[in-house]
């Protein structure tokens, strides 16, 4: 999806047909662009199609309805039919199947408060006739990317950077969003890697007068942060209400004109999933997961027990070594900025294998933000007592861990010297030891802190409302969409369901997270279908084996590419402080992975997408 308006910008055929093939992958059934005169400029909408719902030619994008809008769309409408059946009773009229021709019709019925009646995952801009306007929104979650230029004359519009940056000779690389990046591993929205291209944020929607050349954002939903959880109901009855949501979510996100599958690890959240679905169709759904051959990094075993228990079809993909290889070195051809999570290589290569049986996979993410699952949160329960001492004698056992030879220890040691639990928290996020990056913390400017710095509610529903704002958008829903559109694979979510997140929160702590006992209720919801003794085992994270690789098989790679010469060629960073840090990575005294990674994707990104490109 992509579009241009311009009054001093003004692409040629082939040149639109360039930024379209570039993102290709994200859509190969159709490629198409119409451009429309204006009395100021053009209007160009343009589209890659991945058809998935009403495969029928009569659905390809840019799709007019009635001949009063132009829409391009991105993502799907999760309760399309029902909306539907609202407009047709208002006399709206329908010629498609499909989900696009719903939105057309929503938006002329509601104006801008039709995203309020969609559930789904989307990304679009409708062009209005009429009104001389686009209008524009994103998914309450961020689940589909949306990227924008303004320069106050000249707008355009895309599902990912690249198709901006080619052809635009008004970029420049921001040192800012480096900065932020070498922190968080990813650029956060509302910035992008370019000064000039923004992030359109998640739960907005936006309006462009094509008149005036004004631009204006809005929310339209937002996470309940400001309220302690006020569920009044029983834990029983909580079980039952989300269980009927969530069956539900499958329920419509399994709908598809193509084969369905699921992503299955064997965790919590995507067993859960697996076995709603497969409860909701008649078929023997199909599954997927990934195999890893270095020791403490493989579940495949249990999720085969998961699917020989739920009976399903199920595919294991080893991740090899010389694969995971070939997708690092493609690596910024897919994410067309800096993206640092490590197990963006091992979703690329489920999804990579998952297409070629399925076009569309359900998956488990956002169980851990959503219902307080990660090992961090268990980690910040421990320390509570630690941060009720009076700083100094909590300072001074710190003094006293440090001195431990283990770095897991030491780690610990600097964390407790941060003045504040959010404080911690965020430098659990990001590395304790950031000593390396030039710049400082800037708590003042961080994005999205109103979540996680108020008292309101309590510090664990405080940092769960932070990641499913921050971390689930800008991280792991920029992994996913990216990994699975590398190759025209499209992801669905049902724990996004803006029902469970809301339901979620209004759920007392306890329901979710206890000690020894985290997601609680989905468990509880899970061990109705699959037996909890599959499920008895600490919790492992999905990613690759790096802190192995680097010491060994990519050793040689490693210290040629961050030698001292590489790294002057990376702002924002303290070379002798990074040097040293990569060093005791390889004699084993650290475990530094996270930064060396973050250093070769960002070093790779420079090279292949930022070359000739200012920064500043």
């Amino acid at each position: 999806m992509c579009g241009i308006y311009g009054t001093t910008i003004r692409y040629e055929e082939h040149q639109i047909e360039a930024k379209l093939k570039r993102t290709s992958f994200r859509g190969p059934d159709k490629l198409d662009w119409k451009t429309i005169p204006n009395p100021n400029g053009q209007v160009t909408l343009g589209h890659n199609r991945l058809a998935i719902i009403d495969l029928d030619p009569r659905s390809n994008q840019p799709f007019n309805y009635e001949d009063q809008v132009e829409v391009v769309f991105n993502g799907e409408i999760y309760n399309f039919k029902e909306v539907r059946k609202t407009l047709e009773a208002d006399g709206y009229t329908f010629r498609t199947s499909s989900d696009t021709e719903v939105l057309c019709a929503a938006y002329l019925k509601y104006g801008e408060a039709c995203v309020e009646h969609l559930n789904g995952m989307f990304a679009f801009v409708i062009y209005d006739q009429k009104k001389q306007q686009l209008f524009g929104a994103r998914d309450r979650l961020g689940q589909k990317p949306f990227h924008y230029y303004h320069d106050g004359r000249n707008f355009e519009f895309s599902s990912q950077l690249s198709s901006i940056q080619l052809f635009n000779n008004n970029l420049s690389i921001s040192r800012k969003s480096i900065v932020e990046y070498l922190k968080w591993g990813n650029v956060p929205d509302p910035f992008s890697i370019f000064n000039e291209v923004k992030k359109l944020r998640a739960g907005y929607y936006f309006t462009y007068d094509l008149n005036t050349g004004q631009f204006e954002d809005h929310q339209y939903w937002d996470i309940d942060y400001k309220n302690k959880p006020s569920y009044t109901g029983s834990y029983n009855e909580a079980l039952e209400e989300l269980e009927d949501i969530l069956k539900d979510a499958v329920h419509t996100r399994m709908f598809a004109d193509v084969p369905v599958g699921v992503f299955l690890s064997g965790g919590i959240d995507s067993s859960l999933m697996s076995a709603i679905a497969s409860k909701t169709t008649p078929t023997q759904i199909k599954t997927f997961s990934v195999k890893f051959n270095e020791k403490g990094f493989d579940e495949s075993a249990y999720a085969q027990q998961v699917a020989d228990h739920l009976q399903t079809d199920h595919h294991v993909i080893e991740c090899n070594y010389d694969e995971g290889l070939e997708l690092i070195d493609s690596f910024s051809y897919y994410y067309d900025e800096p993206f640092a999570d490590p197990s963006a290589i091992p979703t690329l290569l489920l999804a990579k294998y998952t297409r070629k049986k399925v076009t569309v996979a359900l998956s488990g993410d956002a169980g851990d933000e959503i219902f307080i699952g990660y090992h961090r949160y268990n980690w910040m329960r421990k320390v509570l007592g630690m941060y009720a001492m009076p700083k100094g004698l909590r300072k001074f056992s710190a003094s006293l861990v440090g001195l431990a030879p283990h770095y897991r220890l030491k780690t610990i040691a600097k964390g407790l010297n941060y003045d504040r639990l959010e404080h911690l928290y965020l430098a659990i996020l990001t590395g304790v030891d950031l000593s390396w990056i030039e710049d400082e913390w800037d708590y003042d400017n961080l994005p999205d802190k109103e979540y996680l710095f108020h008292n309101n509610k309590n510090l664990f529903e405080r940092i769960s409302d932070f990641d499913s704002k921050a971390y689930l958008n800008w991280d792991i829903n920029t992994k996913v969409d990216r990994a699975t559109m590398a190759f025209s694979l499209e992801s669905r979510s049902p724990l996004m369901d803006h029902r469970v997140i809301e339901l979620a929160n209004k759920l007392p702590t306890e329901f979710k997270f206890q000690p020894g006992n985290q997601k609680r209720i989905l468990k509880d919801l899970l061990y109705k279908h699959v037996p909890e003794k599959i499920f008895q085992r600490p919790k492992a994270g999905f990613t690759m084996p790096f802190r192995e690789w680097f010491r060994k098989e990519l050793k040689e790679f490693v210290l040629t590419e961050l030698d001292r010469e590489g790294l002057t060629t990376i702002p924002g960073i303290n070379v002798d402080k990074t040097l040293k840090m990569i060093n005791q990575h390889m004699d084993g005294s650290w475990n530094h992975y996270p930064l060396i990674w973050k250093l070769l994707v960002l070093k790779q990104w420079l090279n292949k997408n930022g070359k000739g490109l200012i920064i500043k």
